[in-house]
């Protein structure tokens, strides 16, 4: 197998043109530097989701971002996550307290506005389709309601999303690895196909952790096998494009 000859359409990053090569490795640092963020906006998103003291993100975060954490509401569990450090620690204590002992009207009007309008109001005004509308006293109270995790129609909006940008993502990134000299032929080929059927079951584990919990951590492989199949084909291209010289069957048939 590891002998088997070159395939007569296959071009080697060395046979390419030189702007070619410019253009792939643009679009890759463009695509790696995107990666980077898209880790950071899933750290930032759901870390602390579960009201734990660790700093990392955690397989409870995850449960309780997409099944709801049981016991508290949906704006308790955004306050000890993702929107913890929106405002200050005693202001968040004042919020968290209003939706626990029940969101009453009074303390609203006399507590709540003024945190709300003062910290909510830039981006939860409801002009933001995308963001939920905090302002006012019926807007807010729907968030006091006990926290049942992301709703089937977020999920749904998500996950199409999801689906056709990073299909997008990896059609790139795998046709320019394609040009790549990697022996076993099996095991490029197992890099490039791994990402599209990790992020089938990545999307599916949304659905499946509201039912079962334990999926979790499937849902944490397939973001593992996604990450490093990203990682070996944008530093296998970028190595071979730049620093290492053509292959010996590359070679000879260049000579031939």
């Amino acid at each position: 197998m590891s002998e088997l000859p070159l395939h007569r359409h296959y071009l080697h990053y060395s046979e390419l043109p030189l702007s070619q090569r410019v253009l792939y490795t643009a679009a890759l640092l463009i695509l790696g530097m995107g990666y980077l963020f898209a880790l950071l906006n899933v750290y930032f998103t759901y870390a602390g989701r579960a009201g734990g003291h660790s700093a990392m993100l955690t397989p409870d975060d995850l449960i309780v971002a997409y099944s709801g954490s049981g016991k508290g509401s949906r704006l308790e569990s955004a306050l000890r996550g993702p929107m913890s450090a929106m405002l200050p620690a005693d202001e968040r204590t004042v919020m968290m307290a209003w939706a626990s002992e029940g969101a009453g009207r009074a303390t609203y009007d006399r507590l709540v506005v003024p945190i709300a309008e003062k910290r909510c109001g830039s981006c939860h005004d409801g002009s933001n389709p995308h963001l939920p509308n905090l302002m006012g006293f019926d807007n807010l109270k729907k968030f006091t309601e006990k926290d049942t995790g992301a709703a089937i129609a977020t999920l749904v909006r998500v996950s199409h999303i999801h689906l056709f940008g990073v299909t997008f993502i990896f059609f790139l990134v795998g046709l320019m690895f394609s040009h790549a000299f990697v022996r076993p032929v099996w095991l490029k080929c197992a890099v490039v196909a791994a990402p599209f059927f990790a992020i089938s079951i990545d999307v599916a584990s949304w659905y499946m952790i509201k039912i079962f919990h334990p999926f979790v951590y499937v849902e944490i492989l397939a973001g593992m096998t996604i990450a490093m199949c990203f990682a070996f084909m944008f530093l296998t291209s970028l190595y071979q494009m730049w620093f290492m010289s053509a292959p010996a069957m590359v070679q000879e048939r260049q000579l031939g």
